[in-house]
């Protein structure tokens, strides 16, 4: 990715492990989508009883030209697996946007049922 991805951790020790796999994963979106323009993402634990466990709550926050693309996931237990759900569901929101822009996606006539 040419632009650096801006990390940051609210109530989750910072971890070089999970750093490193948010770059990693925020790298592979070039692929998907090459004019990206900034990358945020946030990782935080989410406020729950103390008999529930740790939730993770991964957002990011990715910036391409004519939108901008936000997500949200939660993972109880386990940041990293969160981190990929997050990533997951950014890349499947990239190539829509990238369908949508080259016109690939089916629209209905007005007037027409959509069912």
């Amino acid at each position: 990715m040419k632009v650096p991805v801006q990390i940051t951790f609210h109530g989750v020790a910072t971890s070089a492990a999970l750093e490193t796999l948010i770059r990693e994963r925020a790298g592979r979106l070039d692929s998907f989508h090459p004019g990206i323009i900034s990358c945020r993402a946030v990782v935080e634990e989410a406020a729950r009883h103390k008999q529930q466990g740790k939730e993770f709550v991964v957002r990011l926050d990715i910036k391409v030209p004519g939108t901008e693309i936000a997500v949200s996931h939660e993972h109880g237990e386990d940041a990293f697996v969160a981190v990929r759900g997050a990533f997951d569901a950014a890349r499947r929101q990239l190539e829509d946007h990238v369908r949508r822009r080259r016109g690939a996606v089916k629209t209905h006539r007005p007037g027409e049922d959509a069912a």
